[in-house]
């Protein structure tokens, strides 16, 4: 089933300079690129993307790592792009994702793991409301 997906990549990836390593595995996994944008993400847009953890007290170092550095937003479509995605990524924790994952790969650990993606079609379709206007998305 063709759907959409979200993907940040982070300041540890953009500092790392691997958007070009992390794009291509997914457009070597037959995704597409319907949108992509450059952006300084701000305190506002972070409590709102992670309002499940806002009071949690790693959500303060989060938004210092989330807001070092603009980061790369996109979208990617695909048959089963979520999970295509998230098997592409490994775990969340870089420490215990597969080698020859991203994380795996390139992560430091639950923070710093080169890409957010959504975990679900739902969440998908809220982040990508949340961070692209209809005029922006390509397909």
């Amino acid at each position: 089933m063709e759907e959409k997906t979200f993907i940040i990549l982070k300041p540890d990836c953009m500092e790392k300079k691997l958007l070009p390593v992390v794009m291509a595995k997914f457009l070597n996994a037959g995704l597409d690129i319907v949108a992509c944008k450059m952006s300084q993400l701000d305190e506002k847009i972070l409590a709102e993307h992670y309002a499940h953890i806002v009071d949690k007290p790693f959500y303060p170092p989060l938004v210092a790592y989330m807001t070092r550095k603009p980061v790369i937003m996109a979208i990617l479509k695909g048959d089963n792009a979520v999970l295509r995605v998230r098997k592409l990524l490994g775990c969340t924790n870089s420490l215990e994702a597969p080698a020859g994952t991203i994380r795996g790969e390139y992560g430091v650990d639950t923070r710093e793991n080169v890409v957010h993606a959504s975990d679900s079609p739902e969440n998908a379709k809220i982040e990508i409301a949340r961070f692209f206007d209809k005029a922006e998305i390509f397909g």
